[in-house]
């Protein structure tokens, strides 16, 4: 990993350094807008063709049902069961208590506003596949959707070289009670779902992170349909601060558990002590090797990098920049930290949290916005699957009451209309 010190970047070498995941030559665009019209074109015959080049899967089907997903979750070890019961169950304890309905106001007398939740009737959810399979993911968006009330959750993930979804996948699709799986992945997968095939249903509102090519594909359906993203979350990241008080063994494993991820990852070490950082990349060395994912995590730690800075508040200048997905205060100090920071994903305290256990099991939801998407976006929560109405009633009272003020303000609108829509009422 390269080091670099704060005090020597310039405002446009920090821009440079906080910036990822570019398409500079659009060519990632490309590619997707191809197969984004390829799967429009031809729906189902289009993911058929693309199982087979991008999967090398030969599928009969693009369906698994009911009685195939209790078969592959049958197939599951109690221990494997118990872990992701366990995840469940915290997820669903955190999500449950954001489905909160609000009070109604009186904004003056006899004039009554509120809001109503109403779930989204139809969404889709993609579960990455790729090198890694993420049940997780699968948790993450299905908990939040069902306590959200969702109509139909659609689901999309790819499918596994014999042609069938992952035991894992299996067995949360039913702790969930969702008794279909569509076998498809990547952007084909966004765009099925935007855009709806022969079996694959359009959806309202589109969830789940990918790669660039998943990411590229929501932000190109999002304005080009009427179908919605949860957020363009793409390749993970994890910015780590340290200090004199972290554990250089602790850090250099956080930011490997990152890496493996994929080779478009990213993880970020900044430090006060260039002695800290030379001694977590000493940790990282000799833990990198032993990984099975080694190669992986390998490249992307070559696309990192570590800044040391002055001090902690330097540090916090930094990651607001950078506005990373996962932040993790490595120091005994967090709590003197926590109010500084304005823009990341979710942040995980002191040094015995690991940013790996949001991504399972603690409770928070692990799907958040990446690419400095933390700027102006939040992570998923069952707010992501509810729209908000709002209401409101005047009674013969509010509308005396309030009544002229609209009348003066349309009047100096010199919306008329609008005026006399109330004018008519007072008179009554």
């Amino acid at each position: 990993m390269k080091i670099y010190n704060y005090s020597d970047l310039s405002k446009e070498d920090i821009q440079k350094l906080v910036q990822r995941n570019v398409d500079p030559a659009e060519e990632i665009r490309a590619v997707v807008e191809d197969i984004i019209a390829n799967v429009r074109q031809r729906g189902d015959r289009a993911l058929f063709d693309y199982a087979a080049r991008f999967d090398k899967a030969d599928l009969k089907s693009l369906t698994v049902g009911r009685d195939e997903l209790a078969e592959l979750a049958a197939s599951l070890l109690p221990e494997h069961k118990q872990a992701l019961d366990t995840a469940y169950n915290n997820i669903r304890k955190f999500h449950e208590p954001q489905l909160q309905a609000e009070a109604k106001v009186e904004t003056m007398p006899g004039v009554t506003c509120w809001r109503e939740l109403r779930p989204i009737e139809r969404v889709g959810l993609y579960i990455p596949g790729g090198t890694a399979v993420l049940p997780s993911t699968f948790l993450m968006l299905g908990i939040p959707a069902r306590i959200a009330g969702c109509h139909e959750i659609v689901v999309c993930s790819p499918p596994q070289k014999d042609g069938k979804i992952n035991a894992y996948i299996a067995y949360v699709a039913q702790l969930l009670g969702i008794e279909k799986i569509y076998l498809t992945g990547g952007a084909q997968a966004i765009a099925a779902m935007a855009y709806g095939t022969e079996t694959i249903p359009k959806v309202d509102k589109i969830f789940g992170p990918g790669n660039q090519y998943v990411t590229k594909a929501k932000t190109i359906v999002q304005s080009t349909t009427v179908t919605a993203i949860d957020m363009p979350a793409g390749p993970s990241e994890v910015l780590v601060i340290a200090d004199d008080s972290a554990v250089p063994e602790f850090v250099a494993a956080d930011l490997l558990a990152q890496a493996e991820h994929g080779t478009d990852s990213q993880s970020v070490l900044i430090t006060t002590s260039i002695t800290f950082a030379e001694k977590t990349i000493a940790k990282l060395d000799r833990q990198l090797p032993v990984l099975p994912r080694a190669g992986i995590a390998g490249k992307a730690i070559d696309n990192s990098y570590i800044v040391v800075v002055k001090n902690l508040d330097e540090a916090l200048q930094f990651s607001n920049q950078y506005a990373p997905e996962h932040l993790i205060l490595a120091t005994e100090r967090w709590q003197q930290l926590t109010g500084k920071i304005i823009n990341a994903g979710s942040v995980f305290l002191g040094n015995l949290t690991p940013e790996s256990v949001g991504d399972y099991a603690s409770g928070t939801n692990h799907t958040l916005p990446t690419s400095t998407y933390a700027r102006a976006h939040s992570g998923v929560s069952v707010d992501s699957f509810v729209k908000k109405i709002t209401f409101q009633h005047i009674s013969a009272e509010g509308i005396k009451n309030i009544g002229p003020t609209v009348e003066v303000l349309a009047d100096l609108e010199g919306l008329q209309a609008h005026k006399n829509a109330v004018t008519i009422r007072l008179k009554l």
